[in-house]
């Protein structure tokens, strides 16, 4: 019985050393602010100690995530930017998960809603806020239909309002139902932007060959490039979070790049 309550002991110690140290001391809340009048933005906001970035991460989709008072999720819970917002907080990012608006808590959420002036005006109040409590640059990190917001806001908002620098990941390329990021004024973007992207994107919105369009419309964006990746597992609808358009199976590889690429600035 020694031995098994030694080896018990071992592997329980063992266990909590392979959690990052990171991870051990970042701490997470629900924070609702106000936005508009008699609007409120709720988000998921994780915080390492000393962040050395701040990023505010757009999932795709309608972006209802119904977020919680416990910090749980009613929908969205297994999009790439929402299931890997530790290991972004791992990098030393302090973090925010992004709902919809109180007053979009409801289909379509934020679906034909991602280039409106209201939805700039509640990311200008979620960057001032987290300006004000990180004191370190703030991206906006969009996922799917989360770059046509992080773009639009790029191209709405500049200086201390807009935000530092903006990551594309799985970018909307075409759009059958609005404007695709490519079309718009993407020549009023002053900050750097990073564009991920799988090369095996089986979504139709998002063929990797028209990646360079895309690129070739940063033209003002002071610092810019693209990260391509392969492989991983792709599973069911080829737009979705667990195909390769979700970089499912690569998150600890492609998660880390960007934050280095963020923090390198």
């Amino acid at each position: 019985m020694r031995n098994i309550a030694r080896y018990w002991i071992a592997g329980f110690l063992f266990l909590i050393a392979l959690v990052s140290p990171a991870q051990a001391q970042t701490t997470q809340k629900v924070v609702d602010i106000p936005t508009r009048p008699g609007v409120t933005q709720r988000m998921l906001v994780l915080s390492p100690p000393a962040p050395r970035a701040a990023v505010i991460l757009l999932a795709g989709g309608h972006g209802g995530l119904q977020i919680f008072p416990n910090g749980s999720f009613n929908w969205g819970a297994g999009n790439f930017l929402v299931r890997t917002r530790q290991l972004f907080a791992d990098q030393g990012l302090m973090v925010a998960v992004v709902d919809a608006p109180s007053d979009r808590l409801s289909p379509p959420y934020l679906s034909g809603f991602r280039q409106k002036p209201e939805h700039a005006a509640d990311l200008k109040a979620v960057i001032a806020w987290m300006r004000a409590q990180s004191k370190v640059p703030v991206w906006l990190v969009g996922t799917s239909r989360g770059t046509q917001s992080a773009a639009y806001v790029a191209t709405e908002l500049a200086g201390p309002e807009g935000p530092d620098g903006i990551v594309l990941s799985s970018t909307i390329l075409t759009d059958d139902r609005g404007r695709p990021v490519p079309a718009m004024p993407l020549e009023k973007i002053r900050v750097p932007v990073l564009v991920v992207h799988h090369e095996q994107d089986g979504c139709a919105l998002c063929a990797f060959a028209n990646v360079p369009v895309l690129m070739g419309k940063l033209e003002n964006s002071p610092r810019k490039a693209l990260l391509s990746f392969k492989g991983g597992e792709n599973r069911g609808d080829p737009c979705e979070a667990m195909a390769y358009h979700g970089f499912n199976g690569l998150d600890r590889e492609v998660v880390p790049q960007i934050a280095d690429w963020i923090i390198a600035r």
